[in-house]
């Protein structure tokens, strides 16, 4: 899976990241650099937590895309565990707990694996929804049913769905992926992306080179302009004119940082064109969507967050905070990246069938 295009991708942000540790290490010993050190401090550690990210997820994909699914079932496990323990739960709830931490989870990860996109895309929003509420009933606690049952049920969605839609863009059927790609799930649920009937090949999908890395670029991809995305905006919030978004909320989101996050996000995505499907304007696109749809999300648990009283989800990655504090923009981005590219190459299937 680790092609040469892949190699490059993977090997040009390892290489970036360090060296942007080789210049914070500079700036943190040089006390007259005029920058603030707590800034410095701050992207140390976000650039451990991302290398450590990324060669993680770059050993999966040598491994395979099962490995892939499993590194995010893990996360996606932790994450939900650190959202959950937030805040107290009943007795009631136990049992209904043990449902979504040990079926429903796995279950997710399990279909996105087998790429049943048919199933894994209603299972928690239609199934585990009527489920958790309906289990917590039975237990017979009523007491602040409907504030426990949502606390579950937003966890449920925001920790395993919408982060299962991340290793999902490795069973997306990419344009040159050669047909024997697809399995029979691809093509039983009817609505899977480049779903055909047996027998049927698109000539662009016989004609191209066989590309297995592809899915782990636009994977990669989509990762690194989330966290790249993060970085930028914290840096474009500390110009000397800001205007803050929500102080009361986040007092370091500023308009300046998401505007400037966004705008970097879109042009190094627009420059990564080639490590995705798609032209240089589109990738520049999906790189703005990712970049507020990840903003979104960091606000979104942000404010969860001062709900409850604490500064992080956890401890987990040292010195800055818990998992759910590092993926929080993974989260809302991964489905909605994943279903504007899925339409993207929808579309671009039915305007050139036999491209």
């Amino acid at each position: 899976m680790m092609d040469l295009k892949t190699l490059s991708l993977v090997g040009g942000v390892l290489v970036l990241l360090g060296a942007a540790a080789a210049v914070v290490h500079v700036l943190k010993r040089r006390t007259d650099s005029g920058i603030d050190p707590a800034i410095v401090e701050t992207f140390r550690l976000r650039l451990r937590a991302w290398a450590l990210l990324f060669a993680v997820l770059a050993a999966t994909f040598v491994i395979g895309s099962a490995a892939t699914v499993v590194l995010f079932w893990a996360i996606s496990f932790w994450a939900l565990r650190e959202f959950i323990t937030l805040t107290p739960t009943r007795p009631g709830d136990h049992r209904a707990l043990f449902w979504v931490f040990f079926l429903c989870t796995p279950l997710q990860f399990f279909l996105v694996g087998m790429r049943w996109y048919g199933l894994y895309s209603i299972l928690i929003p239609v199934y585990a929804f009527l489920l958790i509420p309906a289990r917590i009933a039975i237990a017979g606690d009523a007491k602040r049913f409907l504030e426990r049952t949502a606390k579950i049920q937003c966890g449920l969605l925001i920790c395993v769905y919408c982060l299962s839609y991340a290793p999902a863009l490795m069973t997306l059927r990419l344009p040159g992926r050669p047909a024997e790609a697809s399995t029979a799930a691809d093509i039983g649920d009817g609505v899977m992306l480049g779903a055909q009937a047996p027998g049927r090949v698109s000539r662009s999908a016989a004609a191209a080179a066989a590309d297995p890395g592809q899915n782990a670029r636009l994977l990669f991809f989509f990762v690194f302009i989330v966290q790249l995305s993060d970085a930028f905006q914290y840096a474009w919030s500390h110009l000397p004119v800001r205007h803050v978004i929500a102080p009361a909320i986040s007092p370091t989101r500023t308009w300046e940082g998401v505007l400037g996050g966004a705008a970097t996000a879109a042009l190094v995505g627009g420059a990564l064109w080639w490590a995705t499907p798609f032209p240089v304007w589109m990738a520049a696109l999906m790189s703005l969507v990712i970049a507020v749809m990840g903003f979104a999300g960091s606000m979104t648990m942000s404010a969860i967050k001062r709900d409850r009283g604490v500064r992080d989800y956890g401890t987990l990655v040292a010195g800055h905070g818990g998992v759910l504090d590092r993926i929080d923009s993974i989260c809302f981005a991964a489905p909605v990246f994943f279903h504007c590219t899925r339409f993207y190459l929808n579309m671009a299937e039915s305007i050139n069938p036999l491209a």
